[in-house]
């Protein structure tokens, strides 16, 4: 009796656990209806379209047209993020997390092909902050692609003024094509230039040209960047202390071999752009000096003669002789000194490296004389003193 009661409430316990599993079931069909039913409405991106209305220097153009081709794989990233996210966060997880993002991403995007066009043209404006931001189409639906073609331009309309290092070359061309030319002052190397410093001072006045054309280069493909200072202070500025240097070497390497000239560095390293007509291109001719020229006119050391005017003993002479031959070679040497040091030092140069020497020598030399004589004589007075001192003579 007992044992048919408990067989009896083991059979309905069964029949709950049997019942409960298959509610379990429906409701796990009805959680799958909902989320097939939600999968059929996920919203897709809505972005402006960004368009190109300038032409693009060739230069340019696959940077453009990749960072277009970027502004569509953005989008498709954005859908995926969206359809794979359904039911996360609350209400404002797709403009947080995904939209806003990607407006970020398109911002910088449409920046960088500003920049890029604007390394070789004038820099445009595709309104990057209007078209960052993107909206949805809340029933779905493909969203718009980007279109990636472009209208390419050349940014090379008028020659390279300054090439084959002409600093005027084309430079009317440039100009009238609205990019300018850079038009420096000529320097002009106005005094003769010793033989050994020709190849110096050449190379250096080519410089210049070189500097012109690469200046030209620069200001060509910068149109656009930086602010209203950016010319000044990007290229014209640099190109000034390039050629302050460069004339100051012309200056030192003439003044090594000769009298060191003034260029005028200070008033000739400015340049300007100028915007019509043709820049002057920099000459390299110099008038060159010969070695013999250079010597000659570094002038001529005179001495007062030494005379011994006293019977020189015999035990002397050869010492007396050797110290007279001494004079004459301090002197020889002195003016190689001279001729080979024109320009060196300042006004003072010749008197302390070349003259001051010579006189200490000389003054020793005659007291050396006087000296041998002195052993074997009555010692004379050569005047040491007073011929010491020489002069150069142009």
């Amino acid at each position: 009796m007992n044992r048919s009661r408990f067989n009896k409430s083991r059979s309905n316990t069964r029949r709950w656990q049997v019942g409960a599993v298959g509610g379990v079931a429906v409701a796990l069909v009805g959680v799958g209806l909902g989320v097939a039913s939600a999968a059929e409405a996920v919203p897709t991106v809505n972005c402006p379209t960004v368009r190109i209305n300038v032409a693009v220097p060739a230069q340019a153009q696959a940077e453009v047209q990749s960072n277009l081709q970027l502004l569509n794989t953005q989008i498709n990233e954005a859908n995926t993020r969206i359809k794979n996210t359904v039911g996360q966060g609350g209400p404002a997880f797709i403009q947080n997390a995904i939209l806003g993002p990607l407006a970020d991403k398109r911002f910088a995007t449409i920046n960088r092909m500003e920049t890029a066009i604007g390394r070789n043209a004038a820099k445009p404006d595709l309104n990057a902050e209007g078209l960052k931001t993107c909206s949805l189409n809340q029933n779905g639906g493909a969203s718009a692609a980007q279109p990636t073609a472009v209208a390419t331009g050349s940014a090379n309309a008028g020659n390279n003024a300054g090439g084959n290092n002409n600093a005027g070359g084309n430079a009317g061309n440039a100009a009238n094509n609205g990019v300018g030319v850079i038009s420096c002052p000529v320097v002009n190397v106005n005094v003769s230039v010793p033989d050994s410093a020709a190849d110096e001072v050449r190379r250096n006045l080519e410089l210049l040209n070189t500097q012109i054309a690469e200046s030209n280069t620069r200001l060509k493909n910068s149109v656009g960047q930086g602010g209203a200072a950016f010319v000044q202070n990007a290229i014209l500025g640099p190109l000034a202390s390039k050629r302050f240097a460069t004339i100051n070497r012309i200056e030192t390497a003439i003044g090594r071999r000769s009298t060191k000239p003034n260029l005028n560095a200070e008033g000739l390293q400015t340049c300007k752009v100028i915007t019509s007509g043709s820049a002057q291109a920099q000459s390299t001719q110099v008038k060159v000096l010969t070695a013999a020229e250079v010597a000659a006119s570094a002038g001529k050391i005179s001495c007062p003669a030494v005379n011994v005017n006293v019977a020189i003993p015999a035990q002397a002479a050869a010492e007396v002789t050797r110290n007279l031959d001494l004079l004459n070679t301090q002197i020889a040497e002195s003016q190689k000194r001279l001729e080979t040091s024109v320009g060196q030092g300042g006004a003072a140069f010749v008197q302390n490296a070349i003259l001051g020497p010579l006189a200490s020598k000389r003054f020793a030399t005659i007291n050396r004389i006087e000296t041998a004589i002195g052993r074997n004589a009555a010692k004379p007075n050569l005047n040491a003193e007073g011929l010491q001192t020489c002069t150069v003579v142009k």
